[in-house]
């Protein structure tokens, strides 16, 4: 595909006034939280200004994704608990994510599972801030939302390239838009200012053999959305089971027999969140 096509497209993807909107409370409080004289009580007050938001956080932080069912009350208490990464990662996904349902049917299901299987392989790890991964495994298909909001006229051709030829959305992708979501999710993550271990989880959960800078959560969400296709918990735009990296297992240190664990400790969690919907 000609590089100037490929660069056009990424424009259109990147095109601010038609992106998924986050909300304004979102700047402000960046900013708030560059400032190295505020306080956690400044960003919370400013969170809750936003009374829709704040309800969607809450909801969120105490589903069992995070390990606190029903225990935190207000949105201060959440920034102590999980900090302004994992905050910032929650307010991202719940924004965009509610055009999700519209545009690709089981989408935010299998993200959520995928949210719920980073963290507990995570947790079975031993990585420090597992909630982190959460948001990763949260935001890991990002890049197929934008995409189609942006470029809808291409999502039809991306679908029937994975119906008639049985190949993997990232395969489609990579014909149709001459990129995979993996590469949209690193521009969008540069665009809103992600963590760099959120966008590093994000732009290599397809290859986390290649990840660099924080391998870990790369291999985390690459397992998650393995196991989260294994139980076919939500859609991901297609039916196929991707390989299981035999890296990501080295390098999370996890045998066969933990992986087991997981998979059994998943299988009632799923069941769980199952009525996580912002609708």
């Amino acid at each position: 595909m000609a590089e100037d096509l490929r660069t056009e497209r990424k424009g259109l993807i990147l095109a601010v006034k038609d992106l998924p909107t986050l909300p304004k409370v979102l700047d402000e409080v960046a900013r708030l939280v560059e400032r190295s004289d505020s306080s956690t009580d400044e960003v919370a007050k400013l969170i809750s200004m936003d009374q829709v938001l704040s309800a969607k956080v809450l909801k969120m932080v105490n589903s069992p994704i995070y390990g606190f069912p029903g225990r935190i009350s207000s949105i201060q208490h959440a920034l102590v608990l999980l900090g302004f990464n994992v905050l910032r990662g929650i307010i991202v996904s719940t924004s965009v994510f509610e055009i999700m349902s519209e545009n690709m049917v089981g989408l935010w299901e299998h993200s959520l599972g995928v949210a719920l299987a980073s963290s507990t392989v995570a947790r079975a790890a031993g990585l420090r801030d597992p909630e982190e991964y959460s948001v990763a495994g949260l935001l890991h298909d990002l890049g197929k939302v934008v995409a189609t909001v942006q470029l809808p006229e291409l999502k039809g051709e991306i679908e029937q390239a994975v119906k008639t030829r049985d190949l993997m959305y990232i395969e489609a992708e990579k014909e149709v838009l001459g990129f995979g979501h993996d590469r949209i999710n690193a521009w969008l993550a540069d665009h809103w200012k992600l963590p760099p271990n959120i966008k590093e989880g994000l732009s290599y959960h397809h290859k986390p053999q290649l990840a660099r800078l924080y391998p870990d959560m790369a291999c985390a969400v690459h397992v998650g959305d393995f196991m989260a296709r294994v139980f076919e918990y939500g859609f991901g735009g297609d039916d196929n089971v991707p390989y299981l990296q035999p890296e990501a297992l080295k390098r999370l240190k996890l045998k066969p027999a933990d992986v087991e664990g997981i998979l059994g400790h998943l299988s009632e969690q799923f069941l769980e969140i199952s009525d996580l919907s912002f609708a």
